[in-house]
Protein backbone atom coordinates (compact mmCIF):
# COMPACT_ATOMS: atom_id res chain seq x y z
CA UNK A 1 0.00 0.00 0.00
CA UNK A 2 1.41 3.38 -0.99
CA UNK A 3 1.47 6.39 1.30
CA UNK A 4 -1.39 7.97 -0.70
CA UNK A 5 -3.55 4.85 -0.22
CA UNK A 6 -2.98 5.03 3.53
CA UNK A 7 -4.03 8.69 3.53
CA UNK A 8 -7.25 7.89 1.67
CA UNK A 9 -8.05 5.09 4.15
CA UNK A 10 -7.45 7.48 7.07
CA UNK A 11 -9.66 10.27 5.68
CA UNK A 12 -12.74 10.67 7.83
CA UNK A 13 -15.91 12.60 7.27
CA UNK A 14 -18.03 13.93 10.12
CA UNK A 15 -21.75 13.71 9.41
CA UNK A 16 -24.95 14.87 11.06
CA UNK A 17 -27.53 12.07 11.00
CA UNK A 18 -31.25 12.79 10.89
CA UNK A 19 -34.48 10.87 10.56
CA UNK A 20 -36.94 11.37 7.73
CA UNK A 21 -40.00 9.11 7.77
CA UNK A 22 -38.11 6.37 9.60
CA UNK A 23 -35.07 6.42 7.30
CA UNK A 24 -31.62 7.70 8.31
CA UNK A 25 -30.02 10.40 6.19
CA UNK A 26 -26.74 12.27 6.69
CA UNK A 27 -25.13 15.52 5.63
CA UNK A 28 -21.52 16.58 6.06
CA UNK A 29 -21.22 18.71 9.18
CA UNK A 30 -19.20 21.23 7.15
CA UNK A 31 -22.35 22.12 5.17
CA UNK A 32 -24.52 22.78 8.24
CA UNK A 33 -24.90 26.34 9.50
CA UNK A 34 -27.18 25.65 12.45
CA UNK A 35 -29.98 23.40 13.70
CA UNK A 36 -33.07 25.05 15.16
CA UNK A 37 -36.36 23.92 16.66
CA UNK A 38 -39.41 24.01 14.41
CA UNK A 39 -41.02 27.39 14.21
CA UNK A 40 -43.89 28.96 12.32
CA UNK A 41 -43.24 28.86 8.60
CA UNK A 42 -44.83 31.56 6.46
CA UNK A 43 -46.35 30.14 3.27
CA UNK A 44 -45.37 31.84 0.01
CA UNK A 45 -47.83 31.34 -2.87
CA UNK A 46 -46.51 29.97 -6.14
CA UNK A 47 -43.58 27.95 -4.77
CA UNK A 48 -42.72 24.40 -5.74
CA UNK A 49 -44.65 21.70 -3.84
CA UNK A 50 -41.67 20.84 -1.61
CA UNK A 51 -41.11 24.45 -0.47
CA UNK A 52 -42.92 24.90 2.84
CA UNK A 53 -42.34 28.65 2.91
CA UNK A 54 -39.94 31.01 4.66
CA UNK A 55 -38.73 31.83 8.16
CA UNK A 56 -36.89 34.79 9.63
CA UNK A 57 -33.51 33.55 10.84
CA UNK A 58 -31.56 36.28 12.61
CA UNK A 59 -32.94 38.97 10.30
CA UNK A 60 -32.59 36.98 7.06
CA UNK A 61 -35.49 35.48 5.16
CA UNK A 62 -34.69 31.79 4.66
CA UNK A 63 -36.56 29.38 2.34
CA UNK A 64 -37.54 26.11 4.05
CA UNK A 65 -38.10 22.88 2.16
CA UNK A 66 -39.51 19.52 3.18
CA UNK A 67 -37.21 16.81 1.78
CA UNK A 68 -39.93 14.20 2.38
CA UNK A 69 -41.98 15.84 -0.38
CA UNK A 70 -38.98 15.98 -2.69
CA UNK A 71 -38.14 12.30 -2.05
CA UNK A 72 -41.75 11.04 -2.13
CA UNK A 73 -41.61 9.88 1.50
CA UNK A 74 -44.67 9.73 3.79
CA UNK A 75 -45.49 13.10 5.35
CA UNK A 76 -45.58 13.66 9.10
CA UNK A 77 -46.82 16.46 11.33
CA UNK A 78 -44.08 18.34 13.15
CA UNK A 79 -43.59 17.37 16.79
CA UNK A 80 -41.21 18.17 19.66
CA UNK A 81 -38.34 16.28 17.98
CA UNK A 82 -38.75 18.03 14.60
CA UNK A 83 -35.96 20.39 13.58
CA UNK A 84 -34.96 22.71 10.78
CA UNK A 85 -31.42 21.95 9.64
CA UNK A 86 -30.00 25.09 8.04
CA UNK A 87 -27.54 24.14 5.31
CA UNK A 88 -25.30 26.16 3.02
CA UNK A 89 -25.02 25.61 -0.68
CA UNK A 90 -23.61 27.97 -3.31
CA UNK A 91 -23.43 30.87 -0.84
CA UNK A 92 -27.11 30.65 0.14
CA UNK A 93 -28.78 29.06 3.11
CA UNK A 94 -31.84 26.83 3.01
CA UNK A 95 -33.72 25.14 5.86
CA UNK A 96 -34.52 21.43 5.66
CA UNK A 97 -37.35 20.08 7.83
CA UNK A 98 -36.38 16.79 9.48
CA UNK A 99 -38.24 14.54 11.93
CA UNK A 100 -35.30 14.46 14.36
CA UNK A 101 -31.55 14.99 14.44
CA UNK A 102 -30.22 11.77 15.94
CA UNK A 103 -26.43 11.96 16.19
CA UNK A 104 -23.12 12.90 14.64
CA UNK A 105 -20.85 10.18 13.31
CA UNK A 106 -17.41 9.92 11.79
CA UNK A 107 -17.06 7.63 8.80
CA UNK A 108 -13.86 6.72 7.04
CA UNK A 109 -13.79 6.70 3.25
CA UNK A 110 -13.89 2.89 3.27
CA UNK A 111 -17.26 3.00 5.09
CA UNK A 112 -18.90 5.04 2.32
CA UNK A 113 -19.95 3.36 -0.91
CA UNK A 114 -21.34 5.03 -4.02
CA UNK A 115 -25.05 4.48 -4.59
CA UNK A 116 -25.90 1.29 -6.43
CA UNK A 117 -26.56 1.62 -10.15
CA UNK A 118 -29.67 -0.50 -9.62
CA UNK A 119 -31.31 2.34 -7.67
CA UNK A 120 -33.47 3.99 -10.28
CA UNK A 121 -35.66 6.87 -9.21
CA UNK A 122 -35.91 10.58 -9.68
CA UNK A 123 -34.61 11.02 -6.11
CA UNK A 124 -31.48 8.91 -6.72
CA UNK A 125 -29.57 11.91 -8.04
CA UNK A 126 -29.73 13.43 -4.53
CA UNK A 127 -27.76 10.51 -3.05
CA UNK A 128 -23.97 10.71 -3.08
CA UNK A 129 -23.37 7.50 -1.16
CA UNK A 130 -24.41 4.98 1.44
CA UNK A 131 -22.55 5.04 4.73
CA UNK A 132 -22.08 2.10 7.07
CA UNK A 133 -22.13 3.21 10.71
CA UNK A 134 -22.06 0.04 12.79
CA UNK A 135 -25.24 -1.86 11.96
CA UNK A 136 -26.95 1.22 10.48
CA UNK A 137 -27.01 2.32 6.86
CA UNK A 138 -27.06 6.07 6.21
CA UNK A 139 -28.17 7.73 2.99
CA UNK A 140 -25.62 10.49 2.37
CA UNK A 141 -27.24 13.41 0.61
CA UNK A 142 -25.63 15.41 -2.18
CA UNK A 143 -26.66 18.94 -1.20
CA UNK A 144 -25.43 20.42 -4.45
CA UNK A 145 -27.85 18.20 -6.37
CA UNK A 146 -30.63 18.71 -3.84
CA UNK A 147 -30.36 22.50 -3.68
CA UNK A 148 -28.58 23.70 -6.83
CA UNK A 149 -31.50 23.44 -9.20
CA UNK A 150 -33.54 26.09 -10.95
CA UNK A 151 -36.51 25.30 -8.72
CA UNK A 152 -34.46 26.06 -5.60
CA UNK A 153 -33.24 29.28 -7.16
CA UNK A 154 -36.88 30.21 -7.68
CA UNK A 155 -37.63 29.38 -4.04
CA UNK A 156 -34.71 31.46 -2.80
CA UNK A 157 -35.73 34.42 -4.96
CA UNK A 158 -39.35 34.18 -3.82
CA UNK A 159 -38.33 33.92 -0.19
CA UNK A 160 -35.86 36.79 -0.32
CA UNK A 161 -37.50 39.33 -2.57
CA UNK A 162 -41.25 39.30 -2.19
CA UNK A 163 -43.07 40.80 0.77
CA UNK A 164 -44.49 38.12 3.01
CA UNK A 165 -48.00 38.70 4.31
CA UNK A 166 -48.69 37.49 7.83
Amino acid sequence: MSNNDAQVDQKEEQLVVFDLSGELFAISIERINTIIRMETITKVPGCEHFVEGVINLRGSILPVIDPRKKFGLPLKEADRASRIVVVESASRMVGLIVDAVTETVRLSAKDIEPPSETIVSSSARYVRGIGKAGDKLLVLLDLDQLLDQGEMLDAAVLGASEPVAA
